[in-house]
């Protein structure tokens, strides 16, 4: 099938989620290889990122135009050491290259590290066992040549047999060679004849594997090549025919003894340890093969010259420098949004407390509307919806920058950085990565918790994400502090980003030996991504991505909050107080049930009705605490004056006369209690409903304890 011309598709429309004779293509490879990048580059903004049908991992899939217009369906797999899986991201690769015939892409694209084409060659050998049409994208060639002789792309085809096609994602050079090749490749019948026989050529392996993939043949609908090595391998896919694992079973034994060579030497007292095992030895008959094709297309110079990369690596990666640069970098970020992002809001929020609520209210005066719909749109659709765009230049500066420090390859040094940190709580240093993104949302970073191998690394992560400080919280530490600390509060939410991670690290402390007392230690696995300059396309195409998904999780949230806050403020809780939307605030039903509530955090120096009705929203969405204060003090926004004095005067008198100790313990319970009843949700989903409530319980418990212990040795010294 060419996509020069009208055809249908082989592949499973559910499974790919295409439009029926559209070819279904996966975009395969190595972590931090350009994969992404190319991904990006060949769909631009046409896709989307949702869970696979059936998986619990997310996928981005998109629509890719080739330059004769047939449309092609790509979807970009998870990055991928082995089809031996050891993590849910890396099953997810096996299962969709591995499906039965009618439900597999049509091709592969494999994404090959010019500058470490070995390492990438071995995931490649296991691709090709699968007999899907493959072409190669040889990314990062820029960083090769810096490193020495870049393979070149026909050396590479000749040794492998297959297509390659040097591209380069962030200029866009080779991606229409590159679809010319995935054409041909979903034409060609039958695909790379052969190819697939190379990497056990000469090794003990060859002769069983041809022998067990030609009994397989036919017996399942699985790949016969791919399910013969995964049996030798001791793997157990489904749907084997008794008889197939018997002789797999004893071909392995065979490839056992001819590799430890017990057969021409026999050993009455064998040391097991130095048995060769069959997946052993299809291990080496890999690495063996692919670094004989490096080797023959692209001899490495002599005395090749450490590069930048490396140079800047010996400073950013050292025991002494490593940690104070990244705790640096990250105060510089978290001061230029709040320096950067306040008049903006101020702006933002001026424009809709002004002419959009006046002129709506007068609109809604002219045409004699009730007294209570003008309050539900005004004081709260139009109030829900105005504290929403008073968000979106803190968003967009938040996401530019930590884009631009994950496109410049710095965040994965980050990880590496924070392994030994990591180590204390017995968690591999990756485990920092969706942590890290817990700084953006934290329902992305328990997703995120997927590329952890180890079931109990998984648990313990997703129950510390949420002490990570999201960007929804950044807006409630953005407001609180502006209003109490002033030109200080860039430094106070960089400290309340630090109190975020010494939380991380003082929970799992905790925790760990109270739930997880048999975890054990993983060594850290993580490839370095050379530095590079940040392009405008794909960081712009990545603050969009994250912009239009906090947009869509946030609006509606936001929005339905504020109205129901408003709602629940335009009951009446007795009678007497006045009607429907005639009620003062604290006599609704709304501040009944908060004001109730204050007396427990009075130790905290917030013990006011306000300040608790803020809190009980924030369980719904942190971004509803902003909204519901300005509702209660009858303000229109964040920056309204009155919302300011009136803040400052009631923490004064709920404090006793330390305003600023109070606000300070208030953010550190913003900090420590549940984030969103959406992290909740995927808290849920990831490590189940028991631990969910324990650390639901632990969240509200530390959030308590640490303001009222903030709050009684501030007012000390404040």
């Amino acid at each position: 099938m060419s996509c020069h011309t009208a055809g249908a598709g082989t592949g499973a429309t559910a499974t790919a989620e295409r439009p029926a004779g559209t070819p279904f293509v996966a975009l395969v490879g190595n972590p931090n290889v350009g994969k992404s990048t190319l991904f990006n580059a060949l769909t631009g903004a046409h896709q989307r990122v949702g869970n696979w049908p059936g998986k619990t991992v997310s996928v981005a899939q998109g629509d890719w135009r080739t330059p004769a217009g047939r449309p092609l369906r790509l979807a970009d797999l998870p990055g991928s050491y082995s089809l031996l899986p050891d993590s849910p991201d890396e099953a997810l690769v096996r299962d969709v290259l591995t499906a039965p015939a009618g439900e597999r892409p049509d091709a592969v694209v494999f994404a090959l590290d010019a500058a470490n084409p070995a390492r990438n060659l071995y995931l490649l050998s296991q691709i090709l066992d699968t007999d899907l049409p493959v072409v190669v994208a040889l990314t990062m060639t820029d960083v090769a040549a810096r490193r020495g002789a870049p393979p070149g792309a026909d050396a590479l085809a000749r040794e492998l047999g297959l297509p390659v096609v040097p591209v380069e994602g962030r200029s866009g050079t080779g991606l229409d060679l590159l679809a010319d090749a995935v054409c041909d490749a979903l034409a060609a019948v039958p695909p790379h004849p052969g190819r697939t026989s190379a990497w056990a050529a000469g090794s003990p392996v060859a002769a069983e594997l041809a022998e067990l993939a030609a009994a397989a043949s036919g017996l399942t609908p699985h790949p016969a090549r791919w399910l013969a090595v995964s049996l030798l391998c001791g793997e157990e896919p489904p749907a084997v025919p008794a008889e197939l694992a018997e002789r797999a079973g004893a071909a392995a034994e065979r490839l056992a003894g001819a590799g430890s060579g017990a057969e021409a030497q026999p050993d009455p007292d064998p040391d097991p340890d130095l048995d060769t095992d069959a997946e052993l030895l299809v291990a080496e008959a890999r690495y063996a093969w692919a670094h004989a094709v490096i080797e023959r297309a692209a001899p490495r110079p002599a005395g090749a010259r450490p590069t930048l990369t490396d140079r800047v690596d010996r400073l950013l990666l050292s025991r002494g420098f490593g940690i104070p640069f990244f705790l640096a970098v990250m105060w510089a970020v978290f001061q230029a949004t709040t320096v950067l992002a306040k008049p903006l809001q101020d702006g933002l929020g001026d424009f809709v407390s002004g002419p959009v609520s006046g002129g709506a209210d007068r609109l809604l005066e002219a045409v004699h509307a009730p007294g209570w719909l003008t309050g539900l749109l005004v004081d709260g659709l139009i109030s829900g919806v105005g504290q929403l765009l008073t968000f979106v230049p803190l968003m967009i500066i938040m996401f530019l920058l930590l884009a631009l420090l994950e496109d410049s390859g710095y965040f994965a040094r980050a990880a590496f950085v924070a392994d030994r940190l990591m180590r204390t709580l017995r968690l591999p240093g990756r485990a920092f990565l969706p942590l890290v993104v817990g700084f953006g949302c934290n329902v992305p970073a328990l997703a995120g918790t997927r590329i952890l191998n180890r079931r109990q690394h998984r648990l313990l992560v997703g129950l510390l994400i949420p002490y990570m400080s999201c960007t929804a919280r950044l807006a409630v530490y953005v407001m609180i502090a502006g209003v109490f600390f002033g030109s200080n509060s860039g430094t106070v939410v960089f400290f309340l980003y630090v109190a975020s991670v010494l939380l991380v690290v003082g929970m799992g402390l905790i925790l760990r030996p109270l739930l997880f007392r048999d975890m054990k230690d993983e060594p850290l696995v993580l490839e370095l991504p050379p530095y590079r300059l940040p392009t405008l396309r794909v960081t712009g195409a990545q603050v969009w991505q994250k912009l239009a998904a906090f947009l869509r999780t946030a609006g509606g949230i936001i929005v339905a909050t504020a109205a129901a806050v408003w709602l629940l403020m335009a009951i009446p809780a007795a009678a007497g107080h006045g009607g429907f939307g005639k009620v003062d605030v604290e006599q609704s039903v709304f501040g009944t049930v908060t004001r109730a509530t204050a007396p427990l955090v009075a130790p905290a120096g917030f013990g006011d009705w306000h300040a608790t009705a803020a809190l009980g929203t924030g369980l719904i969405a942190k971004e509803g605490v902003i909204s519901t204060l300005a509702q209660t003090y009858s303000a229109e926004e964040d920056g309204d004056p009155k919302l300011t004095a009136s803040l400052h005067a009631t923490f004064e008198e709920s404090s006793g006369g330390h305003q600023g100790a109070a606000a300070l313990a208030f953010l550190v319970f913003i900090l420590a209690y549940t984030p969103c009843f959406a992290t909740l949700a995927a808290q849920r989903a990831e490590i189940g409903t028991r631990l969910t409530a324990i650390g639901f319980g632990i969240q509200l418990a530390a959030a308590w304890l640490l303001a009222v212990g903030v709050f009684q040795i501030a007012r000390l010294v404040w």
